[in-house]
Protein backbone atom coordinates (compact mmCIF):
# COMPACT_ATOMS: atom_id res chain seq x y z
CA UNK A 1 0.00 0.00 0.00
CA UNK A 2 1.31 3.41 -0.96
CA UNK A 3 1.82 5.93 1.90
CA UNK A 4 -0.69 8.45 0.53
CA UNK A 5 -3.03 5.08 0.74
CA UNK A 6 -1.90 4.62 4.14
CA UNK A 7 -2.16 7.96 5.52
CA UNK A 8 -5.84 8.44 4.44
CA UNK A 9 -6.88 5.04 5.93
CA UNK A 10 -4.96 6.18 9.48
CA UNK A 11 -7.68 9.31 8.85
CA UNK A 12 -10.11 7.51 8.47
CA UNK A 13 -9.28 5.16 11.32
CA UNK A 14 -8.70 8.26 13.36
CA UNK A 15 -12.27 9.59 12.18
CA UNK A 16 -14.21 6.42 13.34
CA UNK A 17 -12.46 6.72 16.52
CA UNK A 18 -13.22 9.99 17.49
CA UNK A 19 -16.97 9.43 16.15
CA UNK A 20 -16.74 6.43 18.78
CA UNK A 21 -15.67 8.35 21.63
CA UNK A 22 -17.73 11.14 20.93
CA UNK A 23 -20.69 8.32 20.81
CA UNK A 24 -19.41 6.64 24.06
CA UNK A 25 -19.29 10.22 25.79
CA UNK A 26 -22.70 11.20 24.80
CA UNK A 27 -24.13 8.28 26.19
CA UNK A 28 -22.67 8.82 29.18
CA UNK A 29 -23.41 12.09 29.81
CA UNK A 30 -26.86 11.01 28.96
CA UNK A 31 -26.84 8.38 31.49
CA UNK A 32 -25.66 11.15 33.93
CA UNK A 33 -28.60 13.52 32.76
CA UNK A 34 -31.06 10.68 33.17
CA UNK A 35 -29.85 10.28 36.61
CA UNK A 36 -29.79 13.47 37.64
CA UNK A 37 -33.36 13.95 36.57
CA UNK A 38 -34.05 10.85 38.34
CA UNK A 39 -32.49 12.14 41.18
CA UNK A 40 -34.52 15.38 40.68
CA UNK A 41 -38.29 13.73 40.44
CA UNK A 42 -38.93 13.43 44.01
CA UNK A 43 -42.39 12.25 44.18
CA UNK A 44 -43.93 15.30 46.30
CA UNK A 45 -44.93 19.05 45.41
CA UNK A 46 -44.39 19.88 48.74
CA UNK A 47 -42.83 18.58 51.54
CA UNK A 48 -44.17 19.44 55.00
CA UNK A 49 -41.61 19.48 57.95
CA UNK A 50 -43.26 19.83 61.23
CA UNK A 51 -41.72 20.98 64.10
CA UNK A 52 -44.02 19.54 67.63
CA UNK A 53 -42.60 23.08 69.01
CA UNK A 54 -44.06 27.17 68.93
CA UNK A 55 -41.99 29.23 66.75
CA UNK A 56 -38.86 30.98 68.08
CA UNK A 57 -37.58 27.93 69.84
CA UNK A 58 -34.18 25.39 68.82
CA UNK A 59 -36.22 22.85 66.75
CA UNK A 60 -38.16 25.48 64.93
CA UNK A 61 -34.93 27.53 64.47
CA UNK A 62 -33.21 24.39 63.46
CA UNK A 63 -36.24 23.18 60.39
CA UNK A 64 -35.81 26.89 59.26
CA UNK A 65 -32.06 26.44 58.79
CA UNK A 66 -32.10 23.50 56.89
CA UNK A 67 -35.80 23.58 54.86
CA UNK A 68 -34.15 25.85 52.23
CA UNK A 69 -31.67 23.59 51.53
CA UNK A 70 -33.94 20.06 51.40
CA UNK A 71 -36.10 22.13 49.08
CA UNK A 72 -33.31 22.91 46.52
CA UNK A 73 -31.88 19.45 46.75
CA UNK A 74 -35.21 17.81 46.35
CA UNK A 75 -36.29 20.00 43.76
CA UNK A 76 -39.59 21.03 45.55
CA UNK A 77 -41.19 23.06 47.87
CA UNK A 78 -40.17 22.68 51.75
CA UNK A 79 -42.63 24.41 54.17
CA UNK A 80 -42.00 24.56 58.10
CA UNK A 81 -44.99 24.08 59.90
CA UNK A 82 -45.46 24.49 63.49
CA UNK A 83 -47.36 21.60 65.14
CA UNK A 84 -46.92 22.43 68.70
CA UNK A 85 -48.09 21.39 71.81
CA UNK A 86 -48.05 18.19 75.24
CA UNK A 87 -44.15 18.77 75.10
CA UNK A 88 -43.66 17.49 71.17
CA UNK A 89 -46.18 15.11 71.36
CA UNK A 90 -48.54 16.50 69.82
CA UNK A 91 -46.52 17.40 66.21
CA UNK A 92 -44.78 13.86 66.62
CA UNK A 93 -47.93 11.60 66.72
CA UNK A 94 -49.28 13.65 63.60
CA UNK A 95 -46.12 13.21 61.47
CA UNK A 96 -45.51 9.25 62.64
CA UNK A 97 -49.64 8.81 61.71
CA UNK A 98 -49.36 10.65 58.53
CA UNK A 99 -49.28 8.71 54.71
CA UNK A 100 -45.77 7.26 54.56
CA UNK A 101 -44.74 9.06 51.04
CA UNK A 102 -42.05 10.89 51.91
CA UNK A 103 -44.21 14.30 51.52
CA UNK A 104 -44.25 14.85 55.38
CA UNK A 105 -41.29 15.11 57.25
CA UNK A 106 -40.49 15.39 61.67
CA UNK A 107 -37.61 17.78 62.95
CA UNK A 108 -37.75 15.90 66.14
CA UNK A 109 -35.38 15.85 69.15
CA UNK A 110 -35.02 13.83 72.48
CA UNK A 111 -37.37 14.87 74.28
CA UNK A 112 -40.03 13.77 71.56
CA UNK A 113 -38.38 10.39 70.28
CA UNK A 114 -36.88 8.90 73.74
CA UNK A 115 -38.03 10.72 76.63
CA UNK A 116 -41.64 11.51 76.66
CA UNK A 117 -42.40 7.74 76.02
CA UNK A 118 -40.74 7.31 79.84
CA UNK A 119 -43.36 10.33 81.17
CA UNK A 120 -46.76 9.86 79.23
CA UNK A 121 -49.32 7.42 78.38
CA UNK A 122 -48.56 7.61 74.45
CA UNK A 123 -51.20 6.69 71.98
CA UNK A 124 -48.17 6.07 69.54
CA UNK A 125 -44.27 5.01 70.75
CA UNK A 126 -42.19 7.18 68.29
CA UNK A 127 -39.64 4.66 68.53
CA UNK A 128 -41.80 2.15 66.68
CA UNK A 129 -44.18 4.84 64.80
CA UNK A 130 -40.86 6.82 63.26
CA UNK A 131 -38.21 6.01 60.82
CA UNK A 132 -35.06 8.21 61.37
CA UNK A 133 -33.58 10.11 58.36
CA UNK A 134 -30.33 11.81 59.90
CA UNK A 135 -29.18 13.92 62.57
CA UNK A 136 -29.24 17.81 62.19
CA UNK A 137 -27.45 19.06 65.35
CA UNK A 138 -26.42 18.23 69.19
CA UNK A 139 -25.98 21.09 71.65
CA UNK A 140 -25.29 21.62 75.20
CA UNK A 141 -27.93 23.59 77.88
CA UNK A 142 -26.92 26.67 79.33
CA UNK A 143 -27.73 27.43 83.01
CA UNK A 144 -28.89 31.15 83.16
CA UNK A 145 -30.82 33.65 85.27
CA UNK A 146 -32.16 36.96 85.19
CA UNK A 147 -30.03 39.59 85.52
CA UNK A 148 -31.84 40.53 88.54
CA UNK A 149 -30.87 37.13 90.62
CA UNK A 150 -27.87 37.78 92.55
CA UNK A 151 -25.28 34.89 91.51
CA UNK A 152 -22.27 35.25 89.45
CA UNK A 153 -21.72 31.14 89.70
CA UNK A 154 -23.51 28.29 89.50
CA UNK A 155 -21.86 27.60 93.18
CA UNK A 156 -23.46 30.69 94.04
CA UNK A 157 -27.00 30.19 92.70
CA UNK A 158 -27.09 27.31 94.77
CA UNK A 159 -26.35 28.83 98.38
CA UNK A 160 -28.89 31.21 97.15
CA UNK A 161 -32.03 28.60 96.66
CA UNK A 162 -30.86 26.70 99.75
CA UNK A 163 -30.72 29.98 101.90
CA UNK A 164 -34.95 30.53 100.85
CA UNK A 165 -36.43 26.81 100.13
CA UNK A 166 -39.10 27.27 98.10
CA UNK A 167 -38.69 30.70 97.37
CA UNK A 168 -37.10 29.98 93.62
CA UNK A 169 -38.57 28.37 90.31
CA UNK A 170 -37.25 27.39 87.21
CA UNK A 171 -38.64 27.59 83.75
CA UNK A 172 -38.26 24.85 81.46
CA UNK A 173 -39.73 24.65 77.06
CA UNK A 174 -42.11 21.63 78.48
CA UNK A 175 -42.61 18.79 81.04
CA UNK A 176 -40.25 16.05 80.41
CA UNK A 177 -37.96 18.42 77.91
CA UNK A 178 -33.99 17.75 78.76
CA UNK A 179 -34.24 21.44 79.89
CA UNK A 180 -37.34 19.95 83.04
CA UNK A 181 -34.89 17.10 83.13
CA UNK A 182 -31.63 19.52 83.64
CA UNK A 183 -33.17 20.97 86.27
CA UNK A 184 -34.31 18.04 88.21
CA UNK A 185 -31.00 16.69 88.30
CA UNK A 186 -29.90 19.92 89.71
CA UNK A 187 -32.30 19.83 92.22
CA UNK A 188 -31.44 16.10 93.07
CA UNK A 189 -27.69 16.46 92.88
CA UNK A 190 -27.69 19.59 95.45
CA UNK A 191 -30.70 18.90 97.61
CA UNK A 192 -32.92 22.11 96.60
CA UNK A 193 -36.16 22.86 97.03
CA UNK A 194 -37.36 24.66 93.52
CA UNK A 195 -39.84 24.77 91.79
CA UNK A 196 -40.52 23.52 88.20
CA UNK A 197 -42.83 25.67 86.00
CA UNK A 198 -43.12 24.15 82.37
CA UNK A 199 -44.08 26.63 79.00
CA UNK A 200 -44.92 25.75 75.65
CA UNK A 201 -42.02 25.77 73.79
CA UNK A 202 -38.53 27.21 74.25
CA UNK A 203 -39.27 31.02 73.25
CA UNK A 204 -41.84 31.72 76.03
CA UNK A 205 -39.53 30.03 78.79
CA UNK A 206 -37.11 32.56 77.76
CA UNK A 207 -39.69 35.67 77.59
CA UNK A 208 -40.74 35.06 81.16
CA UNK A 209 -37.26 34.68 82.31
CA UNK A 210 -36.33 38.30 80.54
CA UNK A 211 -39.07 39.63 82.17
CA UNK A 212 -38.17 38.55 85.44
CA UNK A 213 -41.29 36.61 85.80
CA UNK A 214 -39.22 33.06 86.65
CA UNK A 215 -35.44 33.78 87.93
CA UNK A 216 -34.04 30.63 86.89
CA UNK A 217 -33.84 29.05 83.56
CA UNK A 218 -31.64 25.80 81.38
CA UNK A 219 -31.84 26.24 77.54
CA UNK A 220 -30.03 25.03 74.43
CA UNK A 221 -26.91 27.20 72.92
CA UNK A 222 -29.09 27.74 70.04
CA UNK A 223 -32.24 29.94 71.45
CA UNK A 224 -30.15 31.94 73.54
CA UNK A 225 -27.67 32.65 71.18
CA UNK A 226 -29.02 36.15 70.77
CA UNK A 227 -29.73 37.11 74.63
CA UNK A 228 -26.23 35.77 75.23
CA UNK A 229 -24.47 38.37 72.91
CA UNK A 230 -26.73 41.35 74.21
CA UNK A 231 -25.96 39.91 77.75
CA UNK A 232 -29.92 40.70 78.71
CA UNK A 233 -29.14 36.98 80.72
CA UNK A 234 -26.09 36.35 82.87
CA UNK A 235 -24.94 32.42 81.45
CA UNK A 236 -23.40 30.22 84.48
CA UNK A 237 -22.55 27.12 83.03
CA UNK A 238 -23.54 24.92 80.36
CA UNK A 239 -24.25 21.24 80.26
CA UNK A 240 -21.91 19.52 77.77
CA UNK A 241 -19.32 17.00 78.51
CA UNK A 242 -16.54 19.71 77.39
CA UNK A 243 -16.92 23.52 77.41
CA UNK A 244 -18.76 24.75 74.29
CA UNK A 245 -16.85 26.16 71.84
CA UNK A 246 -19.15 29.44 71.65
CA UNK A 247 -18.90 30.22 75.08
CA UNK A 248 -15.26 28.61 76.26
CA UNK A 249 -14.77 31.00 79.01
CA UNK A 250 -18.25 29.37 80.86
CA UNK A 251 -17.57 26.40 82.82
CA UNK A 252 -19.13 23.22 82.37
CA UNK A 253 -22.03 21.68 85.26
CA UNK A 254 -19.09 19.13 85.83
CA UNK A 255 -16.33 22.03 86.67
CA UNK A 256 -18.65 24.07 88.47
CA UNK A 257 -19.23 21.61 91.18
CA UNK A 258 -21.52 18.82 89.60
CA UNK A 259 -19.82 15.85 88.79
CA UNK A 260 -21.49 13.38 85.81
CA UNK A 261 -23.98 15.91 84.95
CA UNK A 262 -24.07 15.97 81.07
CA UNK A 263 -27.35 16.34 79.00
CA UNK A 264 -27.21 17.56 75.52
CA UNK A 265 -30.00 18.01 73.28
CA UNK A 266 -30.07 16.29 69.59
CA UNK A 267 -32.50 17.36 66.68
CA UNK A 268 -32.96 15.19 63.64
CA UNK A 269 -34.84 14.78 60.66
CA UNK A 270 -37.72 11.55 61.01
CA UNK A 271 -40.48 9.93 58.43
CA UNK A 272 -43.47 7.77 59.13
CA UNK A 273 -42.22 3.94 59.58
CA UNK A 274 -43.45 2.61 56.27
CA UNK A 275 -41.92 5.07 54.17
CA UNK A 276 -39.69 3.14 51.43
CA UNK A 277 -35.88 3.51 52.15
CA UNK A 278 -35.27 4.86 49.13
CA UNK A 279 -37.14 7.89 49.74
CA UNK A 280 -35.59 7.30 53.21
CA UNK A 281 -32.00 7.06 52.12
CA UNK A 282 -32.64 10.41 49.63
CA UNK A 283 -33.68 12.53 52.52
CA UNK A 284 -30.71 11.25 53.98
CA UNK A 285 -28.58 12.36 51.48
CA UNK A 286 -30.04 15.80 51.10
CA UNK A 287 -30.05 16.11 54.39
CA UNK A 288 -25.94 15.66 54.73
CA UNK A 289 -25.30 17.23 51.42
CA UNK A 290 -27.15 20.98 52.79
CA UNK A 291 -25.28 19.58 56.70
CA UNK A 292 -22.51 20.28 54.43
CA UNK A 293 -23.11 23.27 52.75
CA UNK A 294 -20.44 25.81 53.91
CA UNK A 295 -23.23 28.87 55.31
CA UNK A 296 -25.25 25.77 57.55
CA UNK A 297 -22.21 24.62 58.99
CA UNK A 298 -21.27 27.88 60.14
CA UNK A 299 -24.73 28.94 61.57
CA UNK A 300 -25.01 25.02 63.53
CA UNK A 301 -21.04 26.22 64.78
CA UNK A 302 -22.67 29.42 66.01
CA UNK A 303 -25.66 27.77 67.49
CA UNK A 304 -23.13 25.43 69.82
CA UNK A 305 -23.89 22.24 67.61
CA UNK A 306 -20.98 19.54 66.65
CA UNK A 307 -21.55 18.28 63.43
CA UNK A 308 -23.60 15.11 63.80
CA UNK A 309 -23.92 14.49 59.67
CA UNK A 310 -24.15 10.98 58.76
CA UNK A 311 -25.65 7.62 57.92
CA UNK A 312 -29.12 6.43 58.01
CA UNK A 313 -27.83 3.33 60.36
CA UNK A 314 -25.63 5.51 62.43
CA UNK A 315 -28.86 7.30 63.35
CA UNK A 316 -30.61 4.31 64.40
CA UNK A 317 -27.84 3.27 66.16
CA UNK A 318 -27.35 6.31 68.12
CA UNK A 319 -30.87 6.43 69.49
CA UNK A 320 -31.18 2.51 70.87
CA UNK A 321 -28.27 4.25 72.67
CA UNK A 322 -30.07 6.77 73.65
CA UNK A 323 -33.03 5.12 75.02
CA UNK A 324 -31.25 3.36 78.14
CA UNK A 325 -29.75 6.90 79.16
CA UNK A 326 -32.76 9.15 79.58
CA UNK A 327 -34.78 5.91 80.84
CA UNK A 328 -32.00 6.48 83.50
CA UNK A 329 -32.18 10.20 83.62
CA UNK A 330 -35.60 10.14 84.10
CA UNK A 331 -36.09 7.84 86.92
CA UNK A 332 -32.91 8.67 88.89
CA UNK A 333 -34.40 12.47 88.73
CA UNK A 334 -37.63 11.49 89.84
CA UNK A 335 -39.40 13.67 87.10
CA UNK A 336 -43.04 13.75 86.34
CA UNK A 337 -45.09 15.45 84.22
CA UNK A 338 -46.36 18.44 86.03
Amino acid sequence: MSDRFKTRAISADRRTSHVLCGAVLGLALAGVAAHAHAEAAYPCQTVRLVSPYPPGGTTDILARIVAPGLSKGLGTTVIVDNKGGASGNIGTEFVARSKPDGCTALLGNNTGIVINRNLYKLKLDPVTGLAPVGMVASVPLVLYVNQAVPAQTAPKLVELIKSSPGKYSYASAGSGSPQHLAGELMKLDKHLDMLHVPYRGASPALSDVLAGQIPIAFETTTALAPQLKSGRIRALATTGAQRARTLPDLPTMQEAGFPGFVIENWYGVFVPTETPKALVDRLNAELNRVLREASVAAKLAELGSRDVSGSVAQFQSFIRKELPLWESVVKRSGATVD
